[in-house]
């Protein structure tokens, strides 16, 4: 008998979900609803732990839980099945409990399988209770609180937990058992049994409830009657409920969608990620209740937003470790970001014989802003050259620098291959000749922790839309120092303090740097889908990724013609490959037609892909939401191509 997995379209959707109105009674009735709660339980209760800060839990007489504006979906308190047996020779498959691998001088990544070496498997068995030819979902192992269906919306495979009727987050606690506590990989003590319980302020949103974060008595209301204030000291702690994908595939709308009849699989996470319903709530929300041009008025909802987008810009500077706020500017995206480096500090520092060094692995939006740059001022750029599996040639790169180098600006992690590149290393050897980096990590910063300080670039540029935000939003951090110098790119309202018809005095960074009305609401998007992703845990984000591509990438390089391209041992969530008797767009298309999203094309990396003989491939890219079934579903349909290309 097989038993049913769980899978995103299985989860039931909140009962308030389909559009009932949903009021919250004020933060007074609350506190008399729990202390009247809690005063009724029986002796020996007292000891009842919570859930983690930040997530809500289930009250009695209180209304089904709002939906998801400026906090993270109380869903993630679910927990997971226990551990499935493999049988066979089946690929590793993710273990969200498993200490997260790393890779020296690589925090957050960890080698996938060296495919070179690889020797195809006959085949692969299927997991043991689950449906004939599926593996069963990425699960974390261990016991599952009963209940968790009424958090989470998953039921655990393979049955109810012992002892139904108690939940075990509502058990009597012996003191020895509750005095040790479990150490996370990040060395922050977590254990969902014993928290404290959260303050009403600690679940309740600012952005929807701006009551729930009022200021204290005597402090100024508005932010722009404030003077800019420094981010908050320290990084939020990484308290996380253990990692259910399930419960994190609920918090994504869209994966309901049916494609061609099909459940969609969203396998094109490197163009643009999905959006969990926290961001597009607080996209409406800000429409609907903020609206308003920021700075500069005297009314309530210029307020609001102004203070919903300096608020955005503290999460950005605390998410990447920048030293201040003022160290961040919103563009529209990491393209926008690297056009604003090369046509401010570039044209004030860059001369004719000077030299600009960038990889052979960039995207083009870090190729033709340099290549413009060169062709105005005379410069000369150059490039790291790669090797056949993808990785930069670092010896050759040091090889490059010179006194005459005056810029090297590369990608952290290839969007074409996936390769992760050392950018620490690449950042040192170029300040050590005295070169200004800039780090393009659009497609880093969704996989794995960013330190800007750490890093040491001088700048370093994203794009929201690829770290579960909204398009038209990106971030371009820059040194204080080095700011304070560069002129402004583009002219008008926001970035000037003070204007005659003689002369313009400008406003210091980042406003010098935001012309004209800024795109606002998207902005307040990104600093939510921060706040979402770090509640689910950076660190969890990458470790569950890397074993979905190290489960992946044995099962597709054995299928029949496949060859896969860019196989450099440190990588990224991107799977890039070939199949012979097929063109990329061809294998598109018959994946499509069974609601696997991928993408078919050159990437916009067209020199890295000439590199190695090619036009163009196809690129699976996978995030915390994707399963490991998704991935076998990918897989069947390519056995399917392999068996009708003729040989």
């Amino acid at each position: 008998m097989t038993t049913h997995r769980p899978t995103g379209a299985d989860i039931p959707r909140p009962a308030d979900e389909g559009g009932a109105e949903w009021m919250l009674p004020d933060e007074a009735t609350l506190n008399r609803l729990a202390g009247e709660f809690f005063s009724a339980l029986p002796s020996g209760s007292a000891g009842l732990p919570a859930a983690p800060v930040g997530v809500s839990v289930a009250q009695p007489d209180l209304p089904t839980s709002p939906p998801n504006v400026g906090v993270p979906s109380p869903s993630h308190a679910a927990t997971s099945a226990g551990p499935q047996e493999v049988s066979g020779a089946a690929p590793h498959r993710p273990d969200a409990s498993a200490p997260m691998p790393t890779t020296a001088g690589a925090p957050g990544f960890a080698a996938v399988p060296d495919v070179r070496t690889m020797v195809p498997s006959p085949g692969v068995t299927g997991v043991s209770g689950t449906p004939s030819g599926g593996k069963g979902e990425p699960t974390v192992p261990g016991p599952t609180p009963s209940g968790a269906q009424g958090l989470s919306g998953a039921t655990p495979p393979g049955g109810p937990t012992p002892e139904p009727t108690v939940p075990s987050w509502g058990r009597e606690v012996p003191m020895a058992e509750a005095t040790s506590v479990p150490t996370q990989p990040d060395g922050v003590h977590y254990d969902p049994f014993f928290t404290t319980l959260p303050s009403l302020r600690d679940v309740l949103s600012p952005s929807r409830f701006p009551e729930a974060a009022a200021p204290a008595a005597g402090e100024p209301s508005f932010y722009f009657l404030n003077s800019p204030g420094a981010v908050a000291s320290g990084r939020r702690p990484d308290a996380h409920p253990p990692f259910d994908v399930n419960a994190v595939r609920n918090d994504f709308p869209i994966l309901r969608e049916r494609v061609n009849g099909h459940p969609l699989v969203w396998f094109d996470n490197a163009a643009t990620t999905q959006k969990p319903r926290s961001v597009i709530e607080r996209l409406a929300h800000f429409y609907e209740h903020e609206n308003s041009n920021i700075h500069r008025a005297a009314h309530e909802l210029a307020a609001r937003s102004t203070d919903a987008y300096e608020q955005a810009r503290n999460t950005v500077a605390r998410f990447i470790g920048a030293s201040s706020p003022e160290e961040i500017i919103f563009v529209r995206g990491a393209t926008e970001g690297i056009n604003l480096i090369a046509q401010t500090w570039g044209r004030k520092n860059i001369r004719e014989g000077d030299e600009i060094i960038i990889s052979h692995l960039e995207h083009h939006a870090n190729i033709v802003p340099w290549q413009m740059l060169a062709g105005e001022t005379g410069a000369v750029l150059k490039v790291i050259p790669v090797d056949d599996n993808g990785e930069l040639l670092l010896g050759e790169y040091t090889k490059l620098l010179s006194d005459r180098t005056k810029l090297v600006s590369v990608t952290q992690v290839s969007n074409a291959l996936g390769t992760l590149t050392p950018v620490q290393e690449i950042v040192a050897e170029a300040q050590r000749a005295g070169a200004v980096t800039v780090i393009d990590g659009a497609q880093s910063v969704p996989h794995t922790r960013i330190d800007v300080r750490s890093i040491g670039a001088d700048f370093f540029v994203f794009s929201g839309h690829k770290l579960f935000g909204p398009t038209g939003i990106g971030v371009v951090y820059g040194k204080s120092e080095i700011l304070q110098d560069v002129p402004p790119w583009q002219g008008g309202g926001n970035m000037i303090s003070d204007v005659t018809l003689e002369r313009s005095i400008f406003q210091p960074p980042p406003g010098r740097f935001e012309a004209g009305t800024g795109n606002i609401a998207d902005a307040v998007g990104l600093g939510t889908a921060i706040e979402y992703i770090e509640h689910i845990g950076i660190d969890n984000i990458a470790r569950y990724e890397h074993e979905l591509l190290e489960y992946a990438t044995p099962l597709v390089a054995n299928v029949p013609g496949v060859r896969l391209v860019g196989t450099a041992p440190n990588k990224a969530s991107v799977l890039s490959f070939v199949m012979a008797g097929y063109e990329p767009i061809e294998v598109g298309k018959a994946l499509n037609e069974k609601g696997i999203a991928v993408r078919a094309g050159h990437h916009c990396a067209q020199p890295i892909l000439r590199r190695l003989g090619l036009e163009a491939t196809v690129r699976p890219s996978f995030a915390f939401y994707n399963t490991c079934a998704e991935i076998d579903r990918m897989v069947a349909v390519l056995e399917q191509l392999a068996v009708r290309t003729p040989r």
